[in-house]
């Protein structure tokens, strides 16, 4: 089973801003928090971006039964979307994907990597995307930790 332990460094507020490559920064940057619910064997994700073209939302992360040692993230957003993306973490690299349909339907396939920096208080990563042929970067994102 996963130790919940492991998720520690994910706890706080922090701030978040999203780079993509045709588009001026945004102004503001988003927020995210990420709790445990009581019990520490979820963490709750949740954030808020003031950009109207990004939608806010809750990602429920948790052990995944099906491989020893890593998670799921169970992604729901203010467009509707609901998604189960398989998460890793380890030696302070975050890893997302989706790769296979689930409450939708596998248009396209996703994956995420960040990296915390060494003092914790940073996570720099990129999404990319395949619509098929080939994986394309999407767009980076960098958490800063609040406070």
């Amino acid at each position: 089973m996963t130790e919940p332990a492991a998720l520690q460094p994910f706890v706080g507020e922090w701030s978040l801003a999203a780079h993509f490559e045709h588009l001026p920064p945004a102004e503001e940057t988003a927020r995210v928090t990420f709790e445990w619910l009581p019990g520490q064997t979820f963490l709750v994700q949740r954030w808020e971006i003031p950009v109207p073209e990004a939608p806010d939302g809750i990602a429920i992360i948790g052990a995944d039964p099906d491989r020893e040692g890593n998670y799921l993230q169970h992604y729901f957003d203010s467009r509707g979307v609901a998604r189960v993306y398989k998460m890793s973490f380890e030696g302070g690299v975050w890893k997302l994907w989706r790769d296979e349909p689930d409450f939708s339907p596998l248009d396209f396939s996703q994956r995420f990597t960040g990296t915390f920096g060494e003092d914790g208080k940073t996570i720099s990563g990129a999404w990319e995307i395949n619509h098929g042929d080939a994986w394309e970067h999407d767009f980076d994102l960098t958490y800063t930790r609040a406070g």
